[in-house]
């Protein structure tokens, strides 16, 4: 690595997004990686989906050797700036409405959706049998 590092754009390093032209960004810096791509042990599939963005969530996730980030620094070609990467957006779930945990006034309905017309069946069958031996 120089003294000064070249600042490039997120745009400017998009444009490198081909086999035979492929750049990435991890952790702020720019690897021209297309020697690699055929080396690369995920397969060059992994490194072409990775342009375009910063790629530094999927290097982490995948879990590198400390050998293959020292490997990296034979690819580095200079520094993003970082105003031009996206703002990560935090997810917030939708708004639920509240949640009853115990729902004891459903199950009262509950019961009394089964209790009341099975009363007015008993007391219908119990009017029957009385009017009929009366």
């Amino acid at each position: 690595m120089g003294d000064e590092a070249k600042i490039f754009s997120l745009s400017e390093v998009s444009e490198h997004n081909q086999a035979h032209d492929c750049w990435i960004v991890i952790n702020g810096k720019v690897y021209n990686v297309t020697k690699f791509l055929e080396d690369h042990p995920g397969g060059d599939d992994v490194l072409l989906s990775s342009t375009g963005k910063d790629a530094t969530d999927d290097f982490e996730d995948v879990g590198h050797s400390e050998s293959a980030r020292e490997m990296m620094e034979q690819y580095y070609v200079g520094e993003i700036d970082p105003t031009t990467i996206p703002k990560k957006v935090k997810y917030t779930p939708p708004k639920q409405p509240h949640y009853n945990q115990d729902k004891t006034s459903e199950f009262i309905i509950k019961i009394l959706q089964f209790l009341v017309p099975l009363a007015i069946l008993g007391l219908a069958v119990g009017i029957r049998i009385y009017t009929k031996s009366g």
